[in-house]
């Protein structure tokens, strides 16, 4: 099954694991191979081999890509500016976008859901609508893009 699911679900908690290791490599300013090297030490993930493999290709595809995303986001974050938004609104926005771009077997739906969850309980309720808002308005314009 792809997508998203319960709490406990590892490809949720794969979401999740990146999530924490993009926040590490934003506020901390570490490099990927030193936020690899120390999560697992730092936040154990308890996911399986392919799991932790997920997180850190979704971290990795999110950085090699940000320029791209960064620019999506801009473009349908109505009246907030990237830079202005909390951190742990950009990031969630960030990864979710990479997987709408990059990840065509997890379907939009899905992947807006976990963003969506990822908000809920790392932000709060008014940066679900946000993230909701943002991440359907990406979802259309890549549609109608052929994407």
């Amino acid at each position: 099954m792809t997508g998203g699911g319960t709490p406990s679900d590892p490809r949720r908690r794969a979401r999740e694991a990146a999530l924490q290791m993009l926040y590490q490599w934003e506020v901390g300013g570490d490099g990927l191979d030193a936020v690899f090297d120390t999560f697992p030490r730092v936040r154990p993930s308890g996911l399986d081999p392919a799991h932790e493999d997920l997180a850190r290709g979704l971290v990795r595809g999110t950085a090699e890509r940000i320029e791209e995303i960064d620019r999506l986001v801009d473009a349908h974050a109505r009246n907030w500016r990237l830079e202005r938004l909390a951190v742990i609104d950009r990031l969630v926005l960030r990864l979710a976008v990479y997987e709408l771009l990059a990840r065509p077997d997890t379907p939009p739906v899905v992947v807006i859901n976990e963003a969506m969850e990822l908000a809920r309980v790392y932000s709060g309720e008014a940066a679900v609508k946000f993230v909701n808002g943002v991440l359907d308005a990406i979802r259309r314009e890549l549609r109608e893009g052929g994407d």
